[in-house]
């Protein structure tokens, strides 16, 4: 196949394969697929070329692509630390601006830093640090104090400054000085208690593109694609939030979750206002980001299996899977041994289901709001802390144990909620469906410059009927 066609090549450089999709633009569809060992280690042109080469097998040769867009996590992801002044009001939105962005929070500090958190900053050796602290016209004195030390550190990465704006130009000047990179963004809290989050979430991903693409070694491949876009839990929000929102043609699906369940993490997405559905229940706390991501490091199938088992119990997994806590205990060693470890016996397969549903269920505890009652002068009051998804209508799941697993639809149901736990503010009721062929991060790359082919793909390739027969009268 050769000449030009009106098609996109999207192009997902992953910590362990270089994943390829070939969209045919006109029709909104996967046309083939491809993948390589991700080599970004070594020299990711060798991955990439293998990948190309797969793809290109299915396809009969390449065309030539109008857009070749790539997304990468490829070594880890954008290794992030992040500096507040208050721990719960502008450490939490740098928090939120960085796993908005798509980066791995690897550190997170608030108040003045000491030299013992300097050390541990330098020795997590972060690609990106965010420096936050302080309301518009609030508190100088931290950030300043902040920037002095980081200034005189031997931190050799990005900083980006998104902090009260009356000390922006002395932190600017305080690490240009000393020679850092710096980069100043509107502040994540310009007044008490209200996030402004996607300046610096637009800057973390310009750094991203700028610094650690050459940093990674992605650079190196550059003749075969046009640009990389963002990180590629970025690149899935992207696609979620088209989703979620339509296109001038197509109305959106409305609030909806995705959770992505993988080797090391598990992230869950929620694209939803969140408020407060039940009468009289009071917001308490910071305001929920309408795009909201939360990663779970310690809730990874085979890096982290062991600490989804002692999280959820090891009884109560065993009860879900119908075995022994021997069994469970035996395929958690063969696990340590090799974390690439497939199931392979019917008992196995039934404990890797189990781990599954259970990494599922509190991951999306965790990213879901709850209630209590609080007393007050008045009387009690319903409060709730984070977002009410109890309301959104639609689930999707990604990750190798939901597309690879028996029964996917039974290992996804663990993430709803239920009246045996009142207080948590799950999805009750939505339509569940599972992207099997990880379409989600290329819907993001193409959801910009070409919605329209991006929003049909996500429909067709994910086989969501709901909110499908209604067209808007706009062409």
């Amino acid at each position: 196949m050769t000449g030009h066609a009106n098609m996109a090549l999207l192009i997902d450089f992953g910590s362990t394969y270089t994943k390829l999709r070939a969209v045919d633009l006109t029709a909104g569809a996967i046309v083939a697929t491809g993948q390589g060992p991700s080599t970004v280690t070594t020299d990711i042109t060798v991955g990439m070329r293998a990948a190309l080469d797969d793809l290109s097998a299915h396809m009969g040769g390449l065309p030539d692509f109008k857009h070749r867009l790539a997304s990468s996590s490829a070594a880890g992801g954008l290794r992030m630390v992040t500096v507040g002044l208050v721990k719960e009001l502008t450490a939490e939105a740098a928090r939120q601006a960085a796993l908005g962005a798509g980066a791995r929070l690897v550190g997170s500090y608030a108040y003045r830093l000491t030299r013992a958190d300097l050390d541990e900053i330098v020795a997590l050796a972060p690609d990106v640090l965010l420096l936050s602290g302080g309301t518009d016209g609030g508190n100088s004195e931290v950030i300043l104090h902040n920037a002095r030390l980081l200034a005189e550190s031997p931190l050799d990465c990005p900083v980006i400054a998104a902090g009260n704006r009356n000390a922006a130009d002395e932190v600017r000047a305080l690490l240009e000085t000393a020679g850092k990179l710096i980069t100043v963004a509107g502040n994540v809290m310009p007044t008490f208690q209200e996030l402004d989050i996607d300046p610096a979430r637009e800057a973390i991903r310009r750094v991203f593109i700028e610094r650690i693409v050459h940093a990674k070694g992605i650079d190196r491949a550059a003749e075969m694609f046009d640009a990389v876009l963002m990180p590629t839990p970025a690149a899935v929000m992207a696609g979620a939030k088209l989703l979620s929102e339509g296109t001038a043609n197509w109305p959106g699906l409305g609030p909806l979750v995705v959770i992505d369940i993988g080797g090391a993490t598990t992230d869950v997405h929620s694209i939803a206002t969140g408020e407060p559905a039940g009468e009289g229940v009071v917001q308490y706390g910071l305001p929920e980001p309408f795009e909201k991501r939360t990663v779970e490091g310690d809730l990874g199938m085979r890096h982290n299996a062991r600490c989804i088992v002692e999280t959820a119990g090891l009884d109560t997994v065993a009860a879900d899977a119908g075995v022994r806590e021997a069994v469970i205990e035996d395929w958690l060693a063969q696990i340590e041994e090799d974390v690439e470890i497939l199931p392979g016996d019917d008992a196995d397969k039934a404990v890797d289901h189990a781990m599954a549903r259970a990494a599922i269920a509190i991951a999306m505890k965790r990213h879901a709001g709850s209630i209590r009652i609080a007393q007050t002068a008045t009387g009690p009051v319903t409060v709730q802390q984070g977002k009410d998804l109890t309301g959104v209508a639609l689930l999707i799941g990604t990750g190798g144990a939901l597309v690879h697993g028996a029964d996917p639809e039974g290992i996804l149901s663990a993430a709803l909620g239920d009246d045996r736990d009142k207080t948590s503010l799950r999805p009750r009721n939505p339509a569940m469906y599972v992207d099997r062929d990880y379409l989600l991060y290329a819907v993001g790359l193409l959801a910009e410059i070409e919605p329209k082919a991006a929003f049909a793909m996500a429909i067709n390739g994910i086989g969501i009927t709901r909110g499908r027969n209604e067209r808007r009268d706009t062409g």
